[in-house]
């Protein structure tokens, strides 16, 4: 059986979802996890669960991150794998929109992914070896009417992991941009009737990461869509 080949992850953004599936399966393969969110008391039950540790950030601040990665070096070791999954959403009419909000909401989806792939890198590349994975989302391919913050902040995110990817890949790091093309099925947002499966599970979800990880350097992935199999193109 191939040994999995990474050792400690931090996941950026933690909470219930996709990110709480990541833990428990990269927890399962032996992975020291350290989970990054703004509030940490949601993340009590999956600490226990997984045996992770908590970090309390605010992802958009430089120095709440560098002191994030600082914590989680002491604490767990250089993590090896590095996932980002925050984001912010506001939503409204473009000529109501609250600038200061609007910024705030680009800086968690975008700025805070560099800087949290910043400290990565500057981790990884000294090692030749390391995964930087980024939460994409449908309006990181098209905007959505009513929703400019959140295309431009997903739009930047995927952008910067095409540019991490053709700066990092070649030196060994593995850099992936995951497109989640739909909704993801959560305690309060289940499958509409007669519907099965219409919905992302984030448990399939997470496993495609997780198959990402293990891929050869010689057919890496970079950008991978994931949408229900219900989905009219």
């Amino acid at each position: 059986m191939t040994v999995f080949p990474f050792h400690c992850a931090l996941i950026v953004g933690a909470g219930e979802g996709i990110s709480a599936s990541l833990a428990r399966r990269l927890a399962e393969k032996g992975v020291k996890v350290g989970l990054a969110a703004r509030n940490i008391d949601k993340l009590a039950s999956l600490v226990t669960a997984t045996g992770a540790k908590a970090f309390a950030v605010d992802a958009s601040k430089a120095q709440q991150v560098m002191d994030l990665f600082t914590q989680v070096d002491l604490q767990l070791g250089e993590p090896d794998v590095v996932i980002y999954n925050a984001s912010s959403r506001v939503s409204g009419p473009l000529a109501t929109l609250d600038p200061p909000a609007v910024g705030q909401s680009i800086a968690v989806t975008a700025y805070g992914a560099f800087l949290v792939a910043q400290q990565a890198a500057k981790r990884m590349e000294p090692k030749g070896h390391g995964a930087i994975l980024f939460t994409g989302a449908t309006a990181g391919v098209k905007g959505f009417a009513q929703s400019a913050p959140f295309a431009m902040g997903k739009f930047a995110l995927r952008g910067l992991a095409q540019s991490a990817a053709r700066e990092l890949g070649q030196k060994g790091i593995h850099v992936a941009h995951f497109n989640i093309d739909g909704a993801v099925r959560s305690a309060g947002r289940t499958n509409p009737l007669h519907e099965s499966d219409s919905m992302l599970d984030p448990e399939a979800i997470a496993q495609t990461y997780i198959d990402v990880l293990a891929q050869p350097r010689n057919a890496w992935s970079h950008e991978i869509d994931l949408r229900p199999w219900t989905e009219r193109f």
